[in-house]
């Protein structure tokens, strides 16, 4: 039987269905009944048969069209923006119309955007095919794309009318993909569900072996923790900003490489631990806690080191950052494990030091 979770505040609200089997015509049917014609967005990454088999279930009486973004972050950008957009007006798309974005967090990003922009908005909905995107970037309604200055500095916040999960889509990755979306449930457990933390701490090797059960538990527990975030702050003026931990160096890491050699979830994991680092320098967390915290990531066979990247080479990246406010930098530190909070309110030197491990 399905998980549901009720994400967002009326009359934007919506439903995401987590499911331990395939996706059906019972579970997607409510959900585009009231669409005349579909476009499904996805990358040549997705495997073939997962967009075939959900075409399958879409009644013949609706019309089909297809759109395939080249693979990778490069995708999230204006050109593939416009392209969309355009294959919307020249099929007549209208508000009767919808999109289905089925893939990762590139694709989910890409089509939400369009969706909020054509028309003014259309409606969407989200089948998030890798971890990272199951438990973060396809539930809280940030859209966006990418340009030269920095990731996601150009979106909307809209709401997808429905986010259908299913464990199944997890089998394929690779386990680079895989490891990638445990860096976000990671996070929420360092920020605030100390239960996911207790289940994180307790069975390593049943999440590395993807059991099914565990799979459940832990993306339930990840999509609660962020709904009951931004159901409270659906546009980031507050407690929503704590889901930043770890993406401000993140995504300065990103943008270092170019978005190339370096996946968002292996960029956040390492922005986890200078952020950690930052917080035991500031006196925050004690050493046990810090060397706790690089514990529970290693021991899901993630990688911990960023010696290689130096605080001046992230700088121009830092100070470009969302999270940049009136000239000030701000970090979601750690008060513990289980508690975080937003401050600008740090040494600089501290920043500096983090990066001398």
């Amino acid at each position: 039987m399905a998980k549901l979770i009720s994400v967002g505040k009326s009359p934007t609200n919506y439903q995401v269905a987590i499911l331990d089997k395939a996706i059906s015509k019972k579970d997607l049917l409510p959900a585009i009944k009231k669409y005349q014609k579909i476009l499904i967005v996805s990358d040549k990454g997705v495997p073939k048969k997962y967009i075939k088999e959900i075409k399958s279930l879409i009644p013949q009486s609706k019309k089909v069209f297809l759109h395939i973004l080249p693979e990778g972050e490069k995708s999230k950008s204006l050109k593939s923006f416009n392209l969309i957009l355009e294959e919307l007006a020249n099929l007549k798309f209208d508000r009767t119309d919808c999109l289905i974005a089925l893939g990762g967090g590139m694709v989910g990003d890409i089509s939400g955007f369009v969706a909020s922009s054509y028309l003014r908005g259309i409606d969407f909905i989200q089948i998030p095919t890798t971890l990272l995107s199951q438990v973060d970037s396809s539930v809280g309604g940030k859209t966006a794309i990418n340009i030269a200055q920095g990731k996601n500095l150009v979106g909307a916040f809209y709401n997808p009318k429905k986010v259908l999960i299913s464990i199944n889509y997890l089998k394929s990755l690779t386990e680079k993909e895989y490891k990638s979306g445990l860096g976000e449930v990671i996070k929420y457990a360092f920020i605030l569900n100390k239960k996911l933390y207790k289940i994180l701490y307790s069975n390593p090797k049943l999440v590395l072996s993807r059991n099914t059960k565990i799979l459940e538990e832990i993306i339930y527990e990840s999509i609660k923790t962020k709904a009951n975030i931004v159901s409270k702050d659906e546009r980031e003026q507050g407690v929503r900003a704590l889901l930043n931990f770890g993406h401000t160096f993140g995504h300065a890491i990103e943008a270092k490489n170019n978005y190339k050699n370096i996946s968002h979830g292996e960029a956040v994991i390492l922005g986890m631990v200078i952020a950690s680092k930052v917080s035991y320098l500031e006196g925050l967390i004690n050493e046990k806690e810090y060397q706790e915290i690089k514990l529970l990531i290693t021991s899901m066979g993630l990688d911990i080191d960023y010696k290689k990247y130096k605080y001046e080479d992230l700088k121009p990246y830092l100070m470009n950052d969302k999270k940049v406010a009136l000239g000030k930098l701000n970090l979601i530190l750690l008060k513990k494990i289980g508690s975080a909070f937003k401050t600008n309110s740090f040494k600089v030197s501290n920043l500096r030091k983090a990066f001398n491990n």
